[in-house]
């Protein structure tokens, strides 16, 4: 075996493999969509072969379950990712879950990875529904839990109401492509804030 024919197995095989499989599915999931990814296109893009492909997944719904797994336990969204920061105030981490999008920016809104899977597996990939799930509440556990801390009157219902706000700018921003809805929604959120921390007690 000459060591170019070595170099490339290598390449295609190896202890890297299920890593690049999963950051190709990370890029290419979300960027073109789960349908629209084929396994071919992945194996392409993993530098992998047929085999050690389904080695590793043995279909591409258990990659697809994976990827999302992945996105949960450690590749977190950047904007939920927004309510750890400890630079900022509770209050101010809320607002900044609407951080604005560039609208001159190139890129193709795709918004929320995990509502978008749900919606491409049509109620079929029941797995991929639990995992969203699990998710979206918590997210929203999350914002109860920061609401809560910036001491709003109400921080149940706060945490909702800026879940739905969330999740609907994310969906509208992506079917419109229109940045200008993280703008808006940010806005709402303010006067939420605004209304919930102005009806606490002692303020």
């Amino acid at each position: 075996m000459g060591a170019t024919e070595s170099t490339n197995r290598t390449a295609r095989g190896g202890r890297g493999a299920r890593e690049r499989i999963l950051r190709a599915a990370e890029e290419l999931f979300y960027t073109r969509g789960i349908h629209a990814t084929g396994v071919a296109a992945l194996i392409e893009a993993a530098h992998v072969s047929p085999r050690t492909f389904y080695v590793h997944f043995p279909t591409k719904n258990a990659l697809v379950e994976e990827y999302l797994r992945r996105l949960e336990s450690e590749k977190s969204i950047a904007a939920e990712a927004e309510l750890e920061r400890e630079d900022l105030p509770p209050a101010q981490r809320l607002l900044a879950i609407f951080a604005p999008i560039e609208a001159d920016s190139p890129t193709l809104i795709r918004g929320c990875p995990f509502h978008n899977a749900v919606i491409e597996g049509a109620g079929e990939l029941p797995e991929v529904a639990r995992l969203a799930q699990r998710h979206k509440q918590a997210f929203r556990d999350r914002l109860v839990a920061t609401a809560a801390e910036a001491g709003a009157a109400d921080p149940d219902a706060l945490g909702r109401q800026l879940a739905v706000l969330f999740e609907g700018a994310n969906a509208l921003a992506a079917s419109c492509n229109d940045a200008q809805v993280f703008t808006d929604a940010r806005q709402a959120a303010r006067t939420l804030l605004d209304i919930a921390l102005g009806a606490a007690p002692g303020r």
